[in-house]
């Protein structure tokens, strides 16, 4: 019987949602999974450091989107990996390889979807859409993943108060600790323990 859920992270920058749940994991409010790997995309990532203090095996993997796909694949597949969470990830899969995954990759974005999402609207992109639009309250939203980016069914939702004077830098910095530092590592526990409970009625 499996105990936990065998997750690997997605990373591509500085990794502060990585050490959101590398936190909660030490603190024990991540039980039904573990994080057991970590993939960057990019290998000059400080993420790459966090992963590696915490003790956790960190691969970097590289090349043309079908080259990079098929060698992620093979790293999940060999060390048995039941969730992907893309936390900073900028690459955006393919609708195959999501499908060998369906159901078992989630992703956190810095907006409340269906606003300021979709292909483009990354980092302070988003931030700066929001500002544009002269918003009250923007926030983040954990999803699962599918061939649509950001399109996938939500999971959790936070929202984060927009105050005048903002810039795009620090409504980031607010909206990653009072949002996606809080429901990234919610949503982790929460699909963990869907994931263990089916493969137990599987069993």
């Amino acid at each position: 019987m499996k105990k936990k859920a065998r997750i690997c992270v997605l990373v591509s920058g500085g990794g502060t949602n990585l050490q959101a749940l590398l936190d909660a994991q030490s603190a024990g409010k991540l039980r039904s999974g573990e994080i057991v790997f970590v993939v960057s995309n990019n290998p000059d990532a400080y993420a790459i450091q966090r992963s590696r203090r915490a003790g956790i095996e960190t691969m970097v993997i590289s090349g043309a989107q079908t080259t990079f796909e098929s060698a992620l694949l093979s790293t999940l597949m060999r060390h048995e990996i039941d969730l992907v969470i893309l936390a900073g990830f900028m690459r955006i899969l393919s609708a195959d390889f999501i499908r060998k995954y369906e159901g078992r990759i989630i992703n956190v974005h810095p907006a409340l979807i269906p606003s300021f999402c979709g292909e483009g609207y990354y980092g302070l992109r988003v931030h700066e859409a929001a500002l544009a639009r002269g918003v009250k309250v923007t926030g983040a939203t954990v999803h699962y993943v599918n061939e649509i980016p950001d399109g996938g069914p939500i999971l959790l939702q936070r929202a984060v108060d927009v105050y005048p004077g903002d810039t795009p830098e620090i409504l980031q910095k607010r909206v990653m600790e009072r949002a996606e530092w809080i429901i990234l590592p919610q949503a982790a526990e929460m699909v963990s323990a869907e994931i263990i409970g089916k493969d137990e009625n599987n069993d």
